[in-house]
């Protein structure tokens, strides 16, 4: 009898003690300032998993308020990463800025001819066996556009000139790609 009760009272401080770590982590772990929660959104967009080389996501943050901005594909791709930011411990507002593109098979076509014409270039193909490839096609209504980073200027410059070469865009390619480690003028 003695042995049930000790055991039932060993249990009941075990719950405890462990329900005390559990809320001492999660405080612990709350973003408090712009910076962590910056880094606790990024985070989750990175994380979500229909986010893809064809979406590109830009926010900031302000007093907890996250502001985001950028492209996807998908509505629901919207609301989703709406929905991530605003369950970020800390964040006070979410202004979800994001555009979807328009769903279009001649864009989607084009995305994927654009994708094999950069990634599948030997100067660029090391980045295609990332988890999330930093090199991101945009496609609005046959126009692309490159974001993301390279490591360098020739990276860039190769590119830009493979996605030129897909002969569906209409002839509009912007290179907003940045290079980490660009050259330096002499």
């Amino acid at each position: 009898m003695k042995s049930r009760i000790l055991g039932r009272v060993l249990m009941a401080a075990v719950l405890l003690a462990g329900g005390a770590i559990a809320k001492t982590k999660t405080d612990a772990n709350q973003p408090r300032t712009d910076d962590q929660i910056a880094k606790a959104v990024r985070h989750e967009i990175v994380m979500y998993p229909r986010y893809s080389i064809f979406d590109d996501i830009a926010f900031n943050v302000v007093n907890g308020q996250v502001v985001l901005n950028g492209e996807v594909t998908q509505p629901f791709k919207k609301a989703d990463i709406g929905r991530l930011a605003q369950q970020v411990p800390g964040v006070t507002s979410v202004s979800n800025n994001i555009q979807v593109l328009p769903l279009s098979p001649f864009d989607e076509r084009l995305r994927l001819q654009v994708a094999r014409a950069v990634y599948g270039n030997p100067v660029l193909n090391r980045y295609a066996d990332m988890a999330l490839p930093p090199i991101h096609i945009i496609v609005d209504s046959g126009h692309v556009t490159l974001t993301g980073v390279v490591s360098t200027d020739m990276e860039k410059q190769v590119a830009g000139m493979r996605a030129n070469t897909v002969g569906l865009s209409f002839g509009s390619v912007t290179n907003n790609l940045i290079v980490e480690n660009p050259a330096k003028k002499s």
